[in-house]
C-alpha cells in the first residue's frame, strides 16, 4: 500500500519525537546540568519578571483609577513613570511599616526577657534543690560525676589541632559567604531594574509576544496558548489581590480584638499574623506561635487567652472570609487548595505554596471546561463547588 505525503510526514515527526525522547533519557544528567546552568544564569531575570508581575497589580489600579482623569499628550508620557514610582513607594511603605512595627517591639521583648531571666534562673535553681532533696539518687549520681578524671592534655591538644585546621576553613567560609551576599545584592538590583523595564514597556512586549505566536504557531494552537496564558494571568492576579486583602482583614481583626481584651503587643501580633498569613493555610499559625511566645514572656495567662482568641478568629477567617475573598477569586475547591499548598511547599518551599494555587486553579478550570464541553454542558459561571 502506497502512503501519501501527509502520512509520511506524520511518521517522520513521530520517529523524530521518539529519537529526541530517547536521547533525553540517555543524556539526562547532561541535560539537567544544562537546565540548572541556564536557570542559575537567568535567575535575576526570572525574579525580575516575578517582581514586575506583582507590581503590575497596584500599577494597573493607579493608572485606571487614581490617574484616570489625567489625559493629554503629556499625561500619556508621564502616566506610566508616575504609576511605577507610586507603586514602588506603596510597596516600600508596606515593607517599612512592617519592619518599623516588628523590630522595635522585638527589641523591647528581648530586653524584657533579659530582665526576667535572672529571676527565672533563681526559681529554677530552687526547684532543682527541692528535686535533689527529694531524690537522693540524683545527688549520688552527681558525686560519681565528680570522681571522673579528664585528660586535659588530650583536650588541649585537640583544641589546638581544631583551631589550626579550622582557621583555614573559617577564612574560606567567610569569603564564600561574602561572595554569596554580594552576588545576591547584584542579582536583586538587576532583578528590580529588569522589572522596571518590563513594566515601562509591557504593552510593546505583549504585542511582540502575540506576533511571535502568530508567526510560528498554528492559528488553533495560538488561540489555545493565549487562552491558557490569559487564564494564568487572571488567576495569579486574583490570588495575589485576594491574599493581600485577606491578610489586611485578618490583621485588623487581631489588632482590634487583642486591644479590646487587653492583650499586650496587639499591633505587633496583628502585623505579624497579617504578614505571615500571605503564606496559604499555615502562615497564620506561624504568627500565632511567635505571638504566643512574646505574650508568654509578659503574662502566661494572657498567652492562653491569646491562643483561644486566635483559634476563634481563625475559624471565622477560614469559614467566612477566606472562601469569599480568596477561594472564589481563584475558583479552586478547598481540597485542591490543600493539595496545591502541600505539593508546592514540598517542591519549592514558601514560593511553591504561592505559585501552585494559581497553577492548580488554571489546570482545574481547563479540565472542568473540557469535561463540560465533552459532556455537552455549557460553561457559564466559575463556581468553587463544582
Amino acid at each position: 500500500m502506497k502512503l501519501d505525503k501527509q502520512t509520511m510526514k506524520s511518521i517522520r515527526h513521530i520517529i523524530l519525537f521518539i529519537a529526541v525522547v530517547v536521547l533525553c533519557v540517555i543524556k539526562i544528567r547532561e541535560i539537567l546540568g544544562i537546565v540548572q546552568f541556564v536557570l542559575s544564569v537567568s535567575r535575576p531575570f526570572i525574579w525580575g519578571g516575578a517582581i514586575a508581575f506583582v507590581m503590575n497589580i497596584p500599577l494597573n489600579g493607579i493608572e485606571r483609577r487614581l490617574l484616570k482623569s489625567w489625559r493629554g499628550k503629556r499625561a500619556e508620557k508621564l502616566k506610566r513613570p508616575v504609576s511605577i514610582i507610586l507603586s514602588l513607594l506603596l510597596i516600600l511603605f508596606v515593607i517599612v511599616f512592617v519592619v518599623m512595627t516588628v523590630v522595635p517591639q522585638l527589641g523591647r521583648t528581648i530586653v524584657d526577657l533579659g530582665n526576667k531571666l535572672p529571676a527565672f534562673l533563681e526559681d529554677l535553681a530552687e526547684e532543682l534543690e527541692k528535686l535533689c532533696a527529694s531524690n537522693p539518687q540524683i545527688v549520688a549520681y552527681l558525686e560519681q560525676m565528680e570522681n571522673i578524671s579528664f585528660d586535659w592534655d588530650m583536650i588541649l591538644n585537640g583544641a589546638i589541632h581544631f583551631l589550626q585546621n579550622g582557621m583555614g576553613s573559617m577564612v574560606t567560609s567567610t569569603v564564600s559567604v561574602a561572595g554569596t551576599i554580594i552576588s545576591g545584592i547584584v542579582n536583586a538590583v538587576v532583578a528590580v531594574i529588569f522589572s522596571l523595564y518590563i513594566l515601562s514597556q509591557k504593552e510593546k512586549l505583549g504585542d511582540q509576544g502575540k506576533r511571535i505566536l502568530k508567526a510560528y504557531v498554528p492559528e488553533k494552537m495560538n488561540g489555545q496558548i493565549r487562552r491558557v496564558l490569559g487564564l494564568l494571568s487572571d488567576n495569579f492576579n486574583s490570588f495575589i489581590s485576594g491574599q493581600c486583602l485577606e491578610a489586611v482583614i485578618l490583621g485588623t481583626m487581631f489588632v482590634v480584638v487583642l486591644t479590646v481584651f487587653g492583650i499586650p503587643y496587639a499591633l505587633l501580633i496583628g502585623v505579624l499574623i497579617a504578614f505571615t498569613s500571605l503564606i496559604p493555610i499555615v502562615g497564620a499559625f506561624i504568627g500565632c506561635i511567635v505571638g504566643a511566645f512574646l505574650i508568654l514572656v509578659d503574662d502566661p495567662a494572657k498567652a492562653v487567652v491569646f491562643v483561644i482568641i486566635f483559634l476563634v478568629l481563625q475559624q471565622i477567617e477560614g469559614n467566612l472570609i477566606y472562601p469569599h475573598v480568596v477561594g472564589n477569586s481563584v475558583g479552586l475547591p478547598s481540597m485542591w487548595v490543600l493539595a496545591a499548598v502541600t505539593l508546592g511547599g514540598s517542591l519549592l518551599g514558601v514560593a511553591g505554596m504561592l505559585l501552585f494555587i494559581p497553577l492548580f486553579s488554571t489546570a482545574y478550570t481547563l479540565l472542568r471546561d473540557d469535561v463540560n464541553a465533552r459532556n455537552g454542558i455549557k460553561n457559564e459561571i466559575r463556581n468553587v463547588s463544582e
